[in-house]
């Protein structure tokens, strides 16, 4: 009873700090405070561009040092200032060391049934498309890894990795500011795409979907 009780009451906080977060997320991507969106764009990428020159666990001992340096120095700062003026202010970190950051129970299980049931859907995909359960969309998957191979022989995972950081947070002002031309050719692709397809599907036997 008290373990359900509990479960109702977090559920309502948990979908509210997800709710806030990707409101956060949102804001950050489309730039609505510019230096906020700057610093976290900037600290991403020079993240990423320390890991090509660097092994992962170099720049984590390196980030951790900086981190550690200014933690410290911190503390011995307003030790040393206490003593000087002769306050008793206490841990300079003891609002954060008194935060909240444990996870309940119901909430772990509630990551590991949602992380469940992805893993689970995409095992289901990856046999549908393997088995060509549906030829058309097997051909897609097909044609995708084809390109994938070329994308690959010109960038490395951390590239690519690089440009998906700089698209996240380009792309979204691009279309927030040039939607509707966007969607236009968008929807003349979609449509050119489709067109394409339904020959595909014409001409190969069994390549149409049955229907449902």
């Amino acid at each position: 009873m008290q373990a359900s009780t509990m479960a109702a009451t977090d559920s309502p906080k948990m979908e509210g700090f997800w709710s806030s977060w990707k409101c956060h997320a949102m804001e950050l991507l489309y730039w609505r405070d510019l230096k906020q969106s700057g610093v976290v764009f900037g600290s991403i990428l020079l993240l990423l561009f320390s890991l090509t020159q660097f092994s992962v666990v170099s720049v984590v001992a390196y980030l951790a040092l900086a981190a550690l340096s200014a933690t410290i120095s911190f503390r011995v700062y307003k030790s040393v200032l206490q003593a000087v003026q002769k306050t008793d202010e206490g841990h300079p970190f003891k609002t954060y060391l008194n935060v909240e950051m444990s996870l309940s129970h119901d909430q772990m299980q509630k990551y590991a049934e949602n992380v469940q049931y992805y893993i689970n859907t995409t095992l289901k995909e990856l046999r549908r498309l393997f088995l060509v359960q549906d030829l058309v969309d097997s051909l897609k998957f097909a044609v995708l890894m084809w390109l994938l191979t070329y994308v690959g022989a010109l960038f490395n995972g951390l590239t690519l990795l690089i440009m998906v950081v700089v698209s996240m947070f380009s792309m979204p002002v691009v279309y927030e500011k040039y939607q509707a031309q966007i969607d236009q050719y968008v929807d003349l692709i979609r449509t050119h795409v489709n067109s394409v397809v339904a020959k595909i599907q014409e001409k190969i036997p069994g390549a149409k979907r049955k229907a449902e």
